[in-house]
């Protein structure tokens, strides 16, 4: 059974940081592009980040670009996103993802990931 599974999150102040991991299992995803999505109440799930199989090439969205760094560990099959600078408008439900067979490239499109994680909550007080 494939499964991602998130953790790190929790509750920080404003400016502070966090570091999300994200274990996979199941399969390896070595070849598949992998990201970081995100969803604040009463708000649509939205893009954080994205890194591609290698780990040589990343994306992040405006909002998040020079606070958070995504990375990954394919001997360990998992991906990290290190938060920093963070504010209360970065409060939401933080979900992992890997693409799909074939896709190995910087995804932004949730459309294009086959597996997801259960989510991990994040909560910047101010």
């Amino acid at each position: 059974q494939v499964q991602l599974v998130e953790s790190g999150g929790g509750l920080v102040q404003a400016g502070g940081s966090l570091r999300l991991s994200c274990a996979a299992s199941g399969r390896t995803f070595s070849r598949n592009a992998m990201g970081w999505f995100r969803q604040a109440p009463g708000k649509e799930r939205e893009f954080v980040a994205t890194i591609n199989w290698s780990g040589g090439s990343t994306y992040y969205a405006d909002s998040m670009k020079g606070r958070f760094t995504i990375s990954r560990d394919n001997a360990k099959n998992t991906m990290y996103l290190d938060m920093n600078s963070l504010k209360p408008e970065d409060t939401a439900v933080y979900y992992c993802a890997a693409a799909r067979i074939g896709m190995g490239g910087v995804l932004r499109d949730p459309r294009g990931y086959d597996y997801w994680g259960q989510g991990t909550q994040v909560t910047v007080s101010s």
